[in-house]
């Protein structure tokens, strides 16, 4: 026995023993930890602007030739060229399509819509009031594209809207909770340059100041509600109309 132990403690001292050198059971460790990439702070994107998503009701329609109206020339302006008479049309058809071409940013759809609401707005008189309820949707979407170009137009559709016939606006007063949120947005932006000249003023292209002159509009003409109404959903408005 005496033999055999001494080969064991003998045959346990020739095996190398490995150092190994790590954390154990430490619960804090001196080595450095590998460096992490900050995190990028969240953008929002409220301000963003959306794709103009699929095809819009007028080019569907205007592709199958199923809208009375083709572009024409005058030397070397463009001009709208009418099948039929427009007080013939259908306004509860049609003037829904139009209204959803002002998103339209390609030739010839973007021409042909945009003037043909002018168009049918200034010629449409008692017609275009019941069709206010089917123009709401199209006009949200067009506000929702947050597209300077697109939001710009369709402030200025909206207040020949109002200008068109005399009981629109107070029709309109029921949708504000639709349409105003975007105005509330949007109502900002306005380019500080100092002394500098905004060229965009020129062109009616300032997005704050046509909210600001689209606002006094809705007022002037929305009745007794609708300085509450637009208060409600834009609370840094201030009534222009007391000034006058």
């Amino acid at each position: 026995m005496t033999t055999l132990l001494k080969k064991k403690i003998k045959a346990s001292k020739e095996v190398p023993t490995k150092v190994v050198v790590g954390k154990g059971g430490a619960c804090s460790s001196l080595a450095k930890p590998k460096p992490k990439k900050k995190a990028k702070k969240p953008i929002a994107g409220a301000f963003k602007e959306r794709k103009v998503s699929g095809t819009t009701e007028f080019r569907r329609f205007y592709d199958r030739g199923d809208l009375p109206l083709h572009v024409a020339f005058e030397g070397a302006s463009r001009k709208v060229d009418w099948h039929r008479p427009v007080a013939q049309l259908d306004y509860h058809h049609y003037l829904p399509i139009f209204f959803d071409g002002i998103r339209e940013q390609k030739e010839p759809y973007k021409f042909l819509a945009r003037q043909g609401v002018r168009e049918l707005l200034y010629k449409g008189e008692s017609k275009i009031l019941s069709v206010i309820p089917q123009l709401i949707i199209p006009i949200k979407t067009a506000l929702n594209t947050r597209n300077p170009e697109i939001v710009c137009e369709m402030l200025k559709v909206l207040m020949e809207l109002v200008r068109s016939g005399d009981l629109i606006g107070e029709a309109l007063v029921p949708y504000y909770r639709q349409i105003l949120p975007v105005f509330n947005l949007l109502s900002h932006k306005n380019k500080n340059l100092g002394d500098a000249i905004d060229y965009s003023q020129q062109k009616n292209a300032n997005i704050g100041d046509l909210i600001d002159e689209c606002l006094e509009e809705f007022e002037l003409r929305g009745g007794e509600d609708a300085f509450i109404n637009i208060k409600y959903m834009i609370p840094t408005y201030e009534s222009k109309v007391a000034i006058r």
